[in-house]
């Protein structure tokens, strides 16, 4: 009889050991893969890259705007950005004014 107990008293050792390592290690489990999980409405990234934008954001104020909207007022801003602010003879002056910095740097015993 007592062989039979200490086998049955390991016997309901091991069950107790494998319960409490398995079913708190399994909730837990369960519970980090639900944390993990993305939201079941997030839409994959995979899925939002083929997705055509029709609609976007003014960078001026920031207003919603249609496709044909944006693309008229990126043309509208890059042709304001081409366009000069200063006239020509005043852009060539403070080119030569650079250049003339330049070459002092680069030769300090020509006199100013």
């Amino acid at each position: 009889m007592g062989r039979q107990h200490r086998w049955l008293m390991w016997g309901w050792s091991a069950i107790a050991v494998a319960l409490l390592y398995t079913v708190p290690g399994a909730i837990a489990a369960e519970v980090v893969a639900e944390a993990t999980l993305p939201p079941p409405d997030d839409l994959p990234e995979e899925v939002a890259r083929t997705q055509i934008i029709l609609e976007g954001r003014s960078p001026v104020d920031g207003r919603p705007l249609t496709a044909a909207e944006y693309a008229e007022l990126q043309a509208q801003l890059e042709a304001r950005d081409r366009a000069p602010l200063l006239r020509r003879e005043i852009r060539q002056v403070i080119f030569l004014l650079q250049f003339r910095r330049g070459i002092y740097d680069l030769l300090p015993f020509l006199p100013e």
